[in-house]
């Protein structure tokens, strides 16, 4: 049994990866994109793979914890330690990233999340101010906190140093 709870956890890192992998090549083909029409299309490009990215981290959850009792790991910190880091990771990117790329979508005159609840599109703004707001450094950002946290969770879950 154990051994299809890890199945599981691996296909959840799975899902997320290849659905996020698609949000990260766009963020960083942004930064460059001068074309505001196709800047425009690859910003709708990755909502389209919301579904399974939450899908991925609700399986990566409810995995994990089934294992840590399934293997009497909740009183070792590496697991706590793992499942902070992932909670402090969906934070960071919630409150610093998720914002800005609703106001590029809200900016370049495109449907946006506001309040849990998806906008009808405003007045774009011009294509100058676009192409600034594009240049922001936040796909870095985004990509270090992301990647860095995730192999820390994974050496973490390999190596149980404590």
């Amino acid at each position: 049994m154990y051994e299809g709870i890890i199945f599981l956890h691996v296909v959840g890192v799975l899902m997320f990866v290849l659905a996020h992998g698609a949000s990260n090549a766009v963020a960083f083909a942004l930064r460059k994109e001068r074309n505001m029409e196709r800047a425009r299309a690859l910003l709708m490009l990755s909502p389209g793979t919301f579904g399974m990215m939450y899908g991925g981290l609700l399986l990566i959850l409810a995995s994990g914890i089934a294992g840590g009792f399934m293997q009497s790991w909740w009183g070792q910190g590496w697991i706590w330690a793992a499942l902070v880091l992932f909670i402090l990771i969906i934070v960071a990117m919630s409150v610093y990233v998720t914002p800005y790329y609703g106001n590029l979508r809200k900016a370049a005159g495109l449907p946006y999340m506001e309040k849990m609840k998806i906008q009808p599109p405003q007045q774009s703004v011009s294509d100058v101010e676009l192409a600034k707001m594009l240049e922001s450094p936040r796909a870095v950002h985004a990509a270090l906190i992301g990647w860095v946290g995730l192999l820390i969770i994974l050496a973490l879950m390999m190596f149980k140093p404590f």
